[in-house]
């Protein structure tokens, strides 16, 4: 004997613990063995040895070793298996093992801890399960989880709900389907499908379809379809078990009894309201305000009180509580004087009942008699709630029919007959709603009560009466009516009968034991339908249908079956009923069972050959088969059984390669020779074949057997069967090659055998959503594919697809262009082969049959008396089309139509016009067969014409559009005869239709049904009407050209009166000339050039299309040969004009209103009753191209009709109104062309324009001078100019005046620069109008630039001219303003003397003068002299960029000059003005005055040059675009280099690059970034160097501009650029990729920028880059900005990174810099979620940079709800701010900006002693910390910043900590946090949120408004050196220096109206105590 054995024998000595936890495994295997047999021996579950061996299982099933952990399971199955309940003491830790030990373990051994955990639920430890499964579900490994998914999944099924507790898995549900494991969500779907068959679809819908994503919630959609039926438990617990033992004992003893399993089984109906947790409604209720606003005095106050209970008890179960007070109100509210608070309240209760059930019985009975009263209200509404009301209490169990007998007694008793008829109404649907049992106990209290009612006077009342005691005997039988029914009368007695039998009460208690039997009948099948397949896994659930048994379930459901089918598919089915379907699944067949079958077919050692393991004999061995197969001569007897040798050995599995292709040629060669190859034979080579396809060296073999298969049964069924197998496989090859084979069947076979709706959703939700670009690119190609034979409607079905794949797809298409019916490369042999395709149209794709959808409760809704109701049918119906891709069979919507057509009449004319949009939507579905199943709804949508209102008419037009697509038009004259001669339709109506009719006539020819519309339009032409007469006439016409005259002359008979003589002339004019040979012959003869072309475009017009005719305009076909009869009339006719009275009409305003459709209308009669017909026919087309013509008619006949055109000038200026109001910029264009004429001969008349004439077209004229395209502004600017030559300046004045105030800036600006043309040429003019330079001025103020510049400029021009008494005129301004005027004064003085034209004033002066001399003869030339003096006028041209605003009276005289200019502002001059030669000139003395003033030490020339940095920028920015152009037409590069050497030098020095503002920093970055990407530059001389300097300017501008400005300016660029802007022409790259390239660009100049954040944190202003960063984000919108981010979009994702690294650097306290983002908007600023978000995430990672102890930690008023911080004064603020400051002193990494901001609070409170501070400190500390401030002063004075000062010496390292502990122990008070600080925009250290800060803050804006600002547009930082950040001059120092004595002033920066409006509104929010954190 081995030691091993004497181990062993050893140790079976040993007790069962010892053995089972010994350190031999074998012994340890061995025990469990042991356990195992002696539990299967215990019979006796009170056995003491299941007490003893229960606990050791806990530590046995955790074995470390695989095979005994194996054994240690077997053994507990035993166990549980001879144990009972009383075993569920030691579940919880079993189980507990068994999860985490066993789940991830070996297939077996997860199998068994499933059945294990099976056995503990049979035994009762339910709870305890699922404790277990709830943890599984969170293991981290995704193996795990799936198990545990798969046994609750098993436990259900089987054990069913009743066992296994719904709610629990429920609430585990929601965090499964957000699983990073695909398999774990695909258990999770098939658990929740599980669920489905057991409580019902619904209230898992409602439970746990809110918790799920779109995508998840979409497939389970689609899965649900399959999930049909009701599920049975088919396993019981163990007592269960036993008790059913026991009762067949008992059965077998007593003999068989009645069976009751049919009852037994059926499942308990699982209530929803069980499933879902309670809520709490009473607390949100006390927190909504619902007490007072129950209170209120307003009504709407009440119902929004109420509304929000309602809202609120509409959750499924609420929390039971004291609802007493609720219902005490609610009880009064019930009887409100208001009706809508009154039925809110009823709606509120009966919320509360279907929420609270039996805890609100108590409440139910309190409001009853309440509600019971309420019935006599007459009010729909009222009673409808009521109703639902009552019925609600009574189904959720709060009342039931006892509770309700003395209230029902009162109720009836009444006076109001409504109370009594209504009450008997609820009391019937309370006995109907209630058990036998409730009926039984109740009906002797109803019977006398419904008695006494039929005696009743009212009608309703007594018909109330026999509904109740027609229910009773419904539910209870006749026996208690008898004794009642014997007292009534005989009219009465049969009345009740007859109500009786009619409910079916004499038969209740028959039906319902035959209902239970027939039910119970059916059950059987189906379950055995169910049993023959057991799902283990819950993902198997996904896979659709189960899979069908072969023969069992065929002779199972034998009898069943056929008649099922017969009714369910009707007549296509009945035909093939008698052929027995081809059996497809094959049964199981073992080896030995093949060997015996085949016999002699094929040698039995060929057979042992396979078997070998030797591949070269399997490889001899398959070759010698194949070669026997070929022999065989009766093969098809003897296919299937080779097929499964074949797949048996040596089967799928094998690896040689040799010998795979060799089986795939030996099936290959069975299925093409084969007369009928079984599709068993298919299914079993499928899947083996399918894997072939993925293996390159069997491809080729295998798809060649694949198209074999498809040849002998059809490509449809391999199809089918491909899409589960692909869609299953692990292996991707596997669908991609599988799809590429699709492909190539599909071009072999075509789409005729397909079903190609199962193909196209497979490729939708297989292929196209494949993570594999291989498997995606095959579906492309098959969608490809499938698109030649198919064609376009393909696109239907795939709308949803995601965009880029769409494109894909699109060129695709384009590959593979639709070529009409093609002709099948192959043919199927079977001939079943039909049966598989779908029905479908003639272009192949399904359409589906929707029949089953349209419900008989969808047709009954159509006829609901709810308008809500019938409108929710029609988009029901809407949503079942878009359901079928539109695409649907005819069959079975004879009722659609019905229901349709009873719409169509409907009352709510909204709904008739939703119905129309259905038809038409019908019609388009259905195609061709909707002429056969519309039933003539055809005729009842022609009817709708009649209707007098535009909308529903052209609904109807469109509806036709639509049948015409899919019936042809001779389907519908009949239709159309009928209607047009209905005299119902209407004149407008019938107009609207012939119209159509012409319209649609006009592109056919050969039509001779248009014969049968001729005698209509015949009739028609003596209508009364002349719109319908005209469009009669249009159609006739077109019926003559369309029928053919010979079919025209068959049918003249009935034709009389002027309709004739029209045909006959028409016969004779094509008999002439054959006109109506068609378009191209009209064309030829002489008519106008634009009908002829309106002709012949109408002859490739599609059919279906339809424009609105304009009111008057005629039919483009007929215009050519109307143009021949009225060349010869006058272009206009004016004898009937009568202007004066059409003037008096005129309202006569300075404001532009746009025109209103009444004046539209207006307008076109007149012009109809005073223009030639072919003119205004023109003038009035909606084709810009006709109005063209028209004005060309109008401006050669302009000299030969200058009397008539005045007569008609206002028509013709309303007219222009009209044009610039549309955005046709063609059109527009040729009036502005054809305006300076027109007004150039009314001047030459000698007429000027009347007052009402004025105010016709001047309003408009001003409002649009600001249109986005220059050279309309410039055209519009010099027609302006034109008129007030020739109108008057003093009248046109008052418009422009009005155009100042436009919303448009554009326009100001145009409009600021026009009252300068009239100040500098009409001055004397206007002079009495001055005061308006007032508004003028007031525009300084303005944010915008361009408008400032503008302003500025005109108030020099009037400077110029009337001198100092211009301040007379401008009014207040503030100190800024002012400062801004005095600089641009001196700057004119300084231009007036150098062209040497005098002193500002001079001209005025002498012209008074000479007035007073020589009296009023002078004054009258007053315009001339102005003009004399004021000199030539320069034309700007815009670059695409803001210019500079210069004077442009002013042309300096040096650009002729050789010498060149001799000062710095010539210099400027010729830069603005030269050419890019010249300009050179000016730069180089640009350049040399730089040099100098950059190496004077004494910096005072460097002070006058900042003045001017701006100027010499925005003179520069312009240039650049010049010198450019310029050297693109092949002249040298000198100038641009010039030009960029320039600005280098300029950006070189920080001081001058500070200095340039925002808006000339935006015109110059842009204009650089523009030409960096011009493709054009590197081809200019000496490119690549241009672009080196453009790159390194740029770099340059980054670095040393303001940086605030350059945030701001390159997040604006972020947007789309104007394309106007881009300089080179438009090349064949689109502006979208332009506009990438652009913005790629700038987000590299904002990383950049970001990069250095850290560092330059503060030198920029945050509240204008948060600024800019709301502007942009709310710009795109949250839907946007979601689908950008989806797209990964550049500029949003750099935007965010700015915001995020603002954030990051300064934590909480950036919420203190949203002073210009509007934090009280509704919605919610964009930015505060992306903050809030920020912090978050930085929070998390503790990535915050720290900004004292605490920030601002709520948006608006932080301290509104801290009461701490209100209270506290500006010292101790400034205290914790130098708290602060001292410990980051301390800290190394920010000691040089502590530093640098304890200096600036030296500088805003000089008066601080802050030394007093640090008398705890050392003496080294306060010596670092003097020496610091004095290094800080140092670099103030030489104008450096923190980011360019080096890093300061750390403090003493000994001291950091202390010293920073022991300040901040002094100076913080406790739990204070100290606020963010905005020292850099505020002095006063007030937090913004108490009530004290907000006046601080107002107070410090008006001084700082009273102070004034030079530039309030432009926001600058207060920086250490104000005067030279600011550009303020020398003498403005000494207020620099006060500013700083008075901080409040000198640190706060004026903001404008709007937010000191906002601060004021947020202060009188804060002392009402309405302001709340958001």
């Amino acid at each position: 004997m081995s030691e091993e054995e004497k181990l062993l024998k050893e140790a079976k000595k040993l007790p069962w613990e010892d053995r089972l936890l010994h350190k031999n495994w074998k012994v340890r295997n061995e025990a469990n063995i042991d356990l195992a047999a002696l539990c299967d021996s215990i019979t006796d579950p009170k056995d003491n040895r299941i007490r003893e061996l229960g606990p050791l299982f806990k530590k046995t099933v955790a074995d470390s070793n695989a095979p005994v952990q194996d054994k240690a399971l077997d053994a507990l199955i035993a166990y549980l298996k001879a144990a009972d309940a009383d075993a569920g003491r030691y579940a919880k830790e079993v189980c507990d093992a068994i999860a985490a030990k066993c789940l991830t373990g070996r297939p077996k051994t997860v199998e068994k801890a499933q059945a294990v955990f099976m056995l503990w639920v049979e035994l009762e430890a339910v709870d305890v399960f699922l404790d277990v499964m709830e943890k599984a579900i969170k293991n981290k490994v995704a193996k795990a989880v799936v198990p545990a998914i798969d046994v609750m999944f098993q436990a259900l099924s089987e054990f069913g709900a009743k066992i296994i507790p719904p709610k629990r898995i429920l609430k585990m549900l929601p965090e499964l389907f957000d699983h990073q494991d695909q398999n774990v969500r695909a258990s999770s779907k098939g658990l929740t499908l599980e669920l489905c068959r057991w409580i019902g679809k619904d209230p898992v819908k409602t439970i746990l379809f809110e918790k799920m994503r779109d995508t998840m919630k979409k497939e389970l959609e689609a899965e649900l379809v399959n999930v049909s039926g009701t599920a049975r438990p088919t396993r019981k617990i163990r007592a269960e078990q036993d008790k059913e033992l026991g009762q067949e004992l008992i059965s077998e003893d007593v003999g068989p009894g009645p069976s009751e399993e049919s009852t037994a089984d059926v499942p308990p109906e699982i209530d929803e309201y069980e499933l879902v947790d309670p809520v709490d409604i009473l607390t949100p209720l006390e927190k909504s305000g619902f007490w007072e606003g129950v209170k209120a005095t307003k009504w709407s106050e009440r119902k929004d009180a109420v509304a929000e209970l309602t809202k609120l008890a509409s959750t499924k179960r609420i929390a039971p509580g004291d609802f007493t007070e609720v219902c005490r109100t609610l009880k009064k509210l019930i009887t409100d004087v208001n009706i809508a608070v009154a039925v809110e309240a009823i709606q509120a209760i009966g919320n509360l009942a279907r929420g609270l059930r039996t805890h609100f019985s108590g409440s139910s009975r309190f409001l009853l008699p309440v509600l019971l009263e309420k019935l006599k209200e007459k009010k729909p509404t009222v009673a409808e709630s009521l109703t639902q009301t009552l019925q609600a209490m009574h189904k959720a169990g709060c009342l039931n029919l006892v509770d309700v007998v003395e209230d029902v007694k009162t109720s009836v008793k009444n006076k109001v007959p409504l109370v009594r008829s209504l009450t008997l109404n609820w009391v019937t649907f309370c006995i109907e709603t209630s058990s036998k049992a409730a009926v039984l106990k109740v009906h002797k209290d109803y019977v006398p009560i419904c008695m006494e009612c039929l005696n009743d006077g009212t009608p309703e009342v007594r018909d109330a009466a026999f509904s109740v005691l027609a229910a009773i005997a419904k539910s209870v039988g006749m026996r208690p009516l008898e004794r009642s029914i014997e007292k009534l009368d005989d009219v009465r007695r049969n009345k009740l009968s007859e109500m009786i039998a009619g409910s079916g009460g004499d038969v209740a208690t028959g039906t319902s034991s035959a209902r239970v039997q027939t039910s119970g009948g059916s059950v059987p099948s189906v379950e055995a339908s169910e049993s023959s397949f057991v799902r283990k896994s819950a993902a198997s659930m996904l896979s659709g249908k189960r899979p069908v048994s072969a023969a069992p379930a065929s002779k199972k459901g034998g009898p069943v079956k056929p008649s099922a089918k017969k009714d369910g598919s009707g007549k296509q089915e009945t035909s093939k009923l008698t052929e027995a379907p081809e059996d497809v699944e094959p049964s199981e067949m073992s080896l030995e069972e093949i060997e015996s079958r085949l016999g002699s077919l094929i040698p039995a050692d060929t057979v042992g050959q396979l078997k070998s393991a030797v591949w070269k004999e399997r490889l001899e061995a398959i070759s010698s088969l194949r070669q026997q197969v070929e022999a065989v001569q009766n093969l098809d007897q003897s296919v299937e059984i080779l097929v499964r040798l074949v797949c048996m050995l040596p089967g799928w599995s094998e690896k040689n390669v040799q010998v795979q292709q060799q089986v795939i040629e030996v099936i290959n060669y069975l299925a093409a020779t084969a007369t009928k190859f079984p599709k068993k034979c298919v299914v079993l080579c499928l899947l083996g074949i399918s894997e072939r396809v993925a293996d390159i060296k069997t491809r080729a073999h295998a798809m060649k057997c694949l198209t074999t298969f498809s040849e002998a049964v059809g490509p449809g069924f391999i199809f089918e069967r491909l899409y589960k197998i692909m869609k299953d496989h692990k292996n991707p090859k596997v669908l991609s090659e599988g799809i590429l084979w699709m492909v190539s069947a599909v071009e072999d076979f075509g789409v005729s055998h397909l079903k190609l709706k199962d193909l196209i959703d497979f490729c939708k939700d297989t292929g196209l959503q494949s993570s594999a670009a291989a498997t995606r690119n095959a579906t492309i190609k098959l969608l490809g594919a499938l698109h030649k034979f198919v064609g376009p409607d393909i696109k239907g079905f795939l709308a949803d697809v995601k965009p880029a794949l769409l494109s894909a797809l699109d060129a695709e298409y384009e590959k593979n262009p639709f070529e009409g019916t093609v002709v099948p490369k192959k043919t199927v042999r079977a001939s079943e082969s039909t049966s598989s395709v779908s029905s479908g149209g003639s272009d192949g794709l399904p359409r589906e049959d929707i029949s089953g959808k349209f419900t008989p409760t969808l047709v009954k809704s159509l006829e609901s008396p709810d308008w809500k109701v019938r409108l929710e049918s029609i988009e029901a119906v809407n949503k079942i089309l878009e359901e079928a891709n539109k695409r649907i069979q005819p069959a079975g919507t004879g009722e659609l139509f019905g229901g349709l057509r009873g719409r169509l009449y409907d009352s709510n004319k909204n709904l008739v016009m939703a119905t129309l949009i259905t038809l038409g939507a019908v019609a388009s579905a259905m195609g061709p067969a909707v002429e056969k199943s519309s039933k003539g709804v055809l005729s009842d949508i022609l009817k709708c014409l009649g209707d007098n209102k535009k909308h529903m008419r052209e609904c109807t037009l469109t509806v036709l559009d639509a049948w015409l697509a899919a019936v042809h038009l001779d389907k519908m004259v009949p239709y159309v005869t009928t209607a047009l001669t209905d005299a119902k339709l209407g004149a407008e109506g019938r107009k609207d239709l012939f119209d159509w009719l012409s319209k649609q006539l006009t592109g056919l020819s050969g039509f001779p049904d248009a014969a049968h519309l001729l005698k209509p339009a015949s009739i028609a032409m003596t209508d009364k009407s002349s719109d319908v007469r005209k469009a009669a006439e249009a159609c006739i016409v077109e019926i003559l050209r369309a029928g053919g005259q010979e079919t025209i002359e068959k049918n003249l008979k009935d034709i009389q009166g002027p309709a004739l003589a029209l045909i006959l002339e028409r016969i004779k004019l094509n008999g002439a000339s054959q006109v109506s040979m068609g378009p191209t012959s009209k064309s030829s003869s002489k008519v106008p050039k634009s009908a002829s072309n309106g002709v012949s475009k109408h002859g490739n017009r599609a059919i279906s299309s339809r424009v609105i005719p304009t009111k008057g305009a005629r039919p483009e076909s007929i215009m050519s040969v109307q143009d021949f009869a009225v060349q010869s009339q006058a272009l206009l006719n004016v004898k009937d004009s009568n202007k004066e009275d059409r003037e008096r009409m005129v309202v006569r305003r300075f404001k532009f209103e746009d025109p209103r459709i009444e004046q539209i209308q207006e307008l076109e009669n007149d012009m109809m009753k005073y223009f030639r017909e072919d003119l205004h026919r023109r003038l009035l087309s909606t084709d810009f191209k006709k109005q063209v013509d028209g004005l060309e008619m109008l401006q050669k006949a302009l000299p030969s009709i200058r009397k008539d055109i005045i007569e008609v000038l206002d028509i013709l200026l309303r007219w222009f109104v009209l044009q610039f109001c549309k955005s046709n910029t063609t059109c527009l264009l040729k009036v502005l062309e054809f305006l300076p004429e027109l007004f150039d001969t009314l001047r030459d008349e000698g007429y000027s324009l009347t007052e009402s004439e004025a105010a016709v077209f001047l309003p408009c004229l001003v409002e649009k001078s600001g249109h986005n395209i220059e050279k309309v502004r410039e055209k519009m600017r010099e027609l302006t100019k034109q008129i007030v030559n020739f109108y008057s300046a003093t009248k046109t004045l008052p418009y422009i005046l009005e155009g100042l105030r436009s919303k448009n800036n554009r326009t100001r600006i145009e409009c600021v620069d026009l009252v300068g043309f009239l100040i500098d040429h009409h001055g004397a003019e206007i002079s009495g109008q001055l005061k308006s330079l007032q508004i003028v001025a007031s525009l300084t103020a303005e944010r915008d630039g361009e408008i400032r510049k503008a302003a500025l400029n005109t108030l020099a021009t009037g400077y110029k001219i009337l001198g100092e008494d211009i301040w007379r005129y401008v009014g207040k301004l503030t100190d800024a303003q002012k400062s801004m005027l005095d600089d641009r004064f001196k700057w004119k003085v300084r231009e007036m003397e150098k062209k040497k034209e005098g002193k500002p004033g001079e001209a005025r002066a002498a012209l008074r003068r000479s007035v007073r001399e020589n009296g009023s003869d002078i004054a009258e030339q007053s315009g001339d002299v102005s003009q004399s003096v004021s000199g030539p006028t320069l034309m700007r041209r815009n670059y695409g960029h803001s210019e500079l605003h210069v004077e442009r009276s002013i042309m300096p005289r040096a650009l002729a000059s050789v010498s060149g200019p001799t000062d710095w502002n010539e210099a400027l001059d010729i830069i603005s003005f030269g050419s890019p030669e010249q300009s050179v000139e000016g730069m180089k003395v640009v350049c040399h005055e730089l040099a100098q003033a950059t190496n004077d030490p004494e910096g005072s020339v460097m002070d006058e040059l900042v003045k001017d940095a701006d100027r010499l920028v925005s003179c520069l920015a312009n240039k650049v675009a010049k010198t450019f152009d310029f050297s693109l037409t092949g002249a040298s590069s000198r100038s641009c280099k010039y030009v960029l050497n320039t600005l280098m030098q300029t950006f070189q020095n920080k001081r001058l690059a500070y200095a340039v503002q925002e808006s000339t920093l935006d015109s110059l970055i842009t204009e650089l970034l523009l030409w960096l990407l011009d493709e054009r530059v590197p081809h200019m001389d000496d490119g690549s160097q241009l672009l080196k300097a453009l790159n390194v300017l740029m770099l340059k501008i980054l670095d040393n501009a303001d940086r605030t400005s350059s945030f701001v300016v390159l997040i604006n660029l972020l947007r789309p650029l104007d394309p106007s802007r881009w300089p080179s022409p438009a090349s064949n790259e689109s502006f979208a990729a332009r506009n990438q390239r652009f913005s790629d660009l700038v987000v590299k100049c904002l990383i950049k920028l970001t990069k250095v954040l850290q560092s330059t944190i503060y030198d920029v202003d945050l509240d204008r880059i948060l600024q800019s960063i709301h502007v942009y984000l709310q710009e795109l919108g949250m839907e946007e900005i979601r689908r950008r981010a989806g797209a990964d979009d550049k500029p949003l994702r750099m935007v965010k990174t700015v915001l995020h690294e603002l954030v990051k650097l300064r934590g909480a306290a950036i919420k203190g810099h949203l002073s210009m983002v509007p934090i009280d908007m509704k919605p919610q600023p964009i930015i505060l979620a992306y903050i809030d978000l920020n912090l978050e995430t930085l929070a998390a990672a503790r990535m915050l940079t720290s900004t004292g102890p605490g920030g601002q930690t709520h948006w608006g008023d932080s301290a509104a709800n801290n009461p701490t911080s209100a209270t506290n004064s500006a010292d101790a603020q400034l205290k914790q701010e130098l708290a602060a400051i001292f410990k980051k002193i301390g800290d190394k990494q920010t000691c040089t900006i502590g530093l640098y901001e304890l200096y600036r609070i030296t500088q805003l409170y000089p008066k601080v002693d802050i030394f007093a501070q640090l008398q705890n400190a050392s003496e080294a500390f306060r010596t670092y910390i003097r020496d610091g401030l004095a290094q800080m002063e140092k670099n103030a004075a030489a104008g450096r910043t923190p980011s360019s000062v080096p890093m300061a010496t750390p403090p003493p390292a000994a001291l950091d900590n202390r010293i920073g502990g022991a300040i901040a122990s002094k100076v913080l008070p406790p739990e204070n946090p100290l606020s963010d600080q905005r020292n850099e925009r505020f002095g006063v250290a007030v937090t913004s949120g108490t009530l004290d800060a907000i006046r601080e803050r107002m107070k410090s804006m008006q001084l700082a408004a009273a102070a004034g600002n030079p530039d309030p547009g432009n926001r600058p930082l207060i920086n250490m050196n104000d005067n030279v950040n600011n550009g303020l001059s020398s003498q403005s120092r000494s207020s620099d220096r006060a500013s700083v004595e008075n901080p409040a002033q000198g640190s706060v920066l004026p903001m404008d109206e709007k937010a000191l409006s906002g601060l004021q509104a947020r202060m009188e929010r804060l002392k009402s105590g309405t302001i709340e954190p958001l």
